[in-house]
C-alpha cells in the first residue's frame, strides 16, 4: 500500500529528475514519486502539460480530494511538488493557479531539489501528513550540515533530567534521557540506505531520538554525521518508550544493516 502523500519532481532535465527519483525511491519504496521534466520538444525546459499530468496522476494514486465542506485534506494526504530552478517553479505555480481542483491537495515545497526530495520521501514513507512532508522538504535546506553536539549548534538541548544508560528495567519518566552507545560495524556506516532505515524506524517510535546530537528522524542529519566503520555513536532518547527506542536504534546500528 502506498503512502498517503506522493511526490512530483519537476526539472529542466529528464536525467536529473529520474536520478533524484531513483535515489528517493531507494530510501522510501512505498512512496509514489512522479517526474515531470523536459520541454515540449524533449529538450531542456519545462512543460505546463507535462507538469499538470504528473500532478494529476500522483494525486490519483493517493486519492486526496477537496472535501465537500470546503475543508482542507492536508491533514490526511496529497501531493508535494519540488522544482529545480526558477522557471520550473513558475510552471508549477501556473498549474496550481489555473487548476482550482488541485487547491488544498497539492503543495509546492520550496526546498532544495535533491535533499528536499530525499527528506520528503522518507517522511512520507512513515505515513506523515501533507503538511509534515512539506515541512521536511523545507527543513532539508539546513539539515545536511556538519553535526554538532547535544545542546550545541547541531540541535536543541535535551529538555529533561540527568541521563541514564538504557537497561532492562521499566520505563523511565518522560523527563529523563536514556543513553546508549554503539560502534558502527558496517564499512560505509550511516550512508543513505542505513540512514533511511534508522530515520524511518525512529518515526514509528514515540520517543525523541538523537544520534551523536542530531535528530535521528532526519535522514539528512544522520548522513551528515559521516559515521563509518569503527566510530562510536551515542544514542539518546527521551519521552515515552525512550529505553526501547535506544535499544532498537543501537541494535540496528550494531547489526550492520545487512552489510557485514
Amino acid at each position: 500500500m502506498s503512502a498517503p502523500v506522493a511526490l512530483v519532481l519537476v526539472s529542466h532535465s529528464t536525467y536529473l529528475a529520474r536520478g533524484v527519483a531513483e535515489l528517493a525511491a531507494q530510501m522510501a519504496p512505498d512512496v509514489v514519486i512522479r517526474t515531470a521534466a523536459g520541454g515540449p520538444d524533449g529538450g531542456l525546459g519545462t512543460s505546463f502539460d507535462t507538469v499538470q499530468a504528473a500532478i494529476t496522476a500522483a494525486l490519483d494514486t493517493v486519492g486526496a480530494t477537496v472535501p465537500d465542506d470546503g475543508g482542507s485534506p492536508r491533514a490526511r494526504g496529497g501531493v508535494v511538488v519540488l522544482a529545480d530552478l526558477g522557471s520550473s517553479v513558475l510552471t508549477v505555480e501556473t498549474v496550481l493557479e489555473l487548476d482550482e481542483s488541485l487547491a488544498g491537495s497539492v503543495v509546492l515545497a520550496r526546498g532544495p531539489f535533491v535533499e528536499g526530495a530525499v527528506a520528503a520521501a522518507v517522511t512520507a514513507h512513515g505515513g506523515a501528513t501533507l503538511d509534515e512532508v512539506v515541512a521536511s522538504a523545507l527543513d532539508a535546506a539546513h539539515s545536511f550540515s556538519p553535526a554538532g553536539t547535544p545542546g550545541g549548534a547541531g540541535g536543541p538541548a535535551w529538555a529533561g533530567g540527568a541521563g541514564g544508560e538504557a537497561d532492562a528495567g521499566g520505563e523511565r519518566p518522560a523527563s529523563d534521557t536514556v543513553t546508549g552507545r554503539v560502534t558502527v560495524r558496517n564499512p560505509l556506516g550511516l550512508h543513505a540506505r542505513p540512514a533511511a532505515l534508522v530515520s524511518r524506524k525512529v518515526a514509528e517510535l514515540g520517543a525523541k531520538v538523537r544520534v551523536d546530537g542530531v535528530d535521528a528522524s532526519s535522514v539528512l542529519q544522520l548522513m551528515a554525521l559521516g559515521a563509518i566503520e569503527g566510530r562510536e555513536l551515542t544514542v539518546e532518547a527521551e519521552g515515552l518508550g525512550a529505553a526501547e527506542a535506544v535499544r532498537v536504534v543501537v541494535g540496528m546500528i550494531e547489526g550492520g544493516f545487512g552489510e557485514i
